[in-house]
């Protein structure tokens, strides 16, 4: 088991939800987060409410994000995250179709991986304002690695298409 834990690091995970009371079960996500073991949650953001990608047939998302301190590395924390939405009842039948939860880790300090199990930084957080904006909210000064500025990408996104709750 030491093998997946590592100095600490920061990173950010990406929360929502759209079925079985999604602020609900957003909220209760913050709080197992943070008993992953070696984890805490830092902060997160408030929940913003937003339509959905996927199918139109769905009800509209609840999201945040949350900032984590960890010292398990990125693909430990991502069997973590994964486990977390197995808990919640995940099914992963229809590609961005609802879900009960929805965990992603958006970042992991300034490291870029890209394997056959993950991306970091997540490889569509600039084309989501569902995530760039609750981001911006509690790290605004943040840098993207390979990215730039995050506040440069809040920029992008008309304020209208979330409801902060």
């Amino acid at each position: 088991m030491l093998g997946d834990v590592a100095p600490q690091v920061t990173a950010y995970v990406g929360i929502g939800s759209n079925l079985d009371h999604p602020e609900r079960q957003v909220q209760s996500a913050v709080t197992e987060l943070g008993e992953i073991r070696a984890t805490e949650v830092r902060c997160y953001s408030s929940l913003y409410l937003s339509p959905p990608l996927g199918p139109p047939d769905q009800p509209d998302y609840v999201n945040a994000v949350a900032e984590l301190v960890t010292a398990l590395q990125p693909h430990a924390l991502l069997d973590e995250l994964q486990r977390l939405e197995s808990a919640h009842g995940r099914i992963r039948d229809l590609r961005w179709g609802p879900r009960t939860l929805d965990l992603d880790l958006l970042l992991y300090g300034t490291l870029q991986l890209h394997d056959s199990r993950l991306t970091v930084p997540h490889p569509r957080l600039a084309e989501r304002a569902f995530v760039v904006v609750p981001l911006c909210e509690i790290a605004p000064d943040l840098e993207i690695p390979g990215g730039g500025p995050l506040e440069l990408l809040k920029r992008c996104f008309a304020e209208d298409l979330l409801r902060r709750l």
